[in-house]
């Protein structure tokens, strides 16, 4: 049976499953692979491993062949650059004050072209800065504006919970994030506690929503009278991951019950609307 290998394309970078094949690799190869974007070398930062028998069958691409002196040279020449043409671009941007916010730059491994990644505002005029990338390094240069919080994808850090940020180590797509998902797991609303080092709201706001909105639908609501066993009490909070509530007795005392032990809710009165007189 092959087995999966996690390959990492660039230091701290994110790792990605590949299918071994028929090689035996270890940890610290390095390997050619073929990606969507074309041959790139990447090393092997992880023991090869047998694939789960309940996991996700998922196909995986193959390393196509352990990589040659000559590819790592090649490899090396090209991460120098990267660094040289990072550092030009940016003199440049600062030179003809562009607006924008150079990322990162890659190129690929073929030689085909070089890619500047950046963030804006809005829509930048670059094609003077392309011309003068052109000139200096005699190669295909694109431009690719990207999100902020692919900006921290790409570079990387730690957060506020002390750990790599998710959309760097493991997260292959960026999910919806809103605000009422804080106010479901009753968060403070305070911006600089529920946003990422990116300035947007936390991905880990996603990952308990649907927890908390399974349980709450079976929780009496803020405000809502119930019966216990104590008698009858209104409900001051909720305690979702415990299954708990709050309540207030009519004797004024606040005590917490689990929300199994609610004998039933008490039905709300409807306020009587008053028929107004024609004159």
């Amino acid at each position: 049976m092959n087995k999966i290998v996690g390959i990492q394309f660039r230091n701290n970078g994110k790792v990605y499953d590949f299918d071994s094949g028929h090689f035996v690799l270890k940890k610290g190869d390095k390997v050619v692979v073929v990606t969507e974007e074309g041959p790139a070398i990447g090393c092997v930062c992880t023991e090869p491993q047998n694939r789960a028998a309940e996991g996700p069958k998922r196909p995986l691409k193959k390393i196509f062949r352990l990589a040659t002196r000559e590819e790592l040279s090649r490899y090396d020449r090209n991460c120098a650059l990267e660094e040289s043409v990072y550092k030009y671009c940016l003199g440049k941007i600062k030179g003809r004050s562009v607006p924008m916010c150079l990322v990162s730059v890659e190129r690929r491994f073929d030689g085909s072209k070089i890619v500047v990644y950046f963030t804006a505002d809005g829509r930048v005029d670059f094609r003077e800065l392309v011309k003068d990338l052109v000139q200096k390094f005699r190669t295909r240069i694109e431009m690719r504006q990207i999100g902020i919080r692919h900006q921290a994808k790409m570079v990387g850090g730690l957060g506020t919970c002390g750990r790599p940020f998710c959309c760097s180590s493991y997260l292959n797509s960026f999910a919806p994030v809103t605000i009422k998902m804080a106010k479901e797991q009753n968060l403070s609303l305070n911006p600089t506690k529920i946003s990422g080092m990116c300035g947007r709201l936390m991905c880990c706001l996603t990952y308990e929503h649907e927890y908390y909105e399974k349980i709450k639908k079976g929780l009496p609501k803020v405000g809502r009278k119930v019966m216990t066993r104590h008698g009858v009490a209104r409900v001051l909070r909720q305690n979702v991951l415990k299954e708990a509530l709050t309540v207030e007795l009519e004797s004024g005392d606040e005590i917490e019950v689990e929300a199994r032990e609610i004998l039933y809710h008490i039905a709300q009165e409807k306020p009587v609307k008053k028929k107004s007189r024609r004159g």
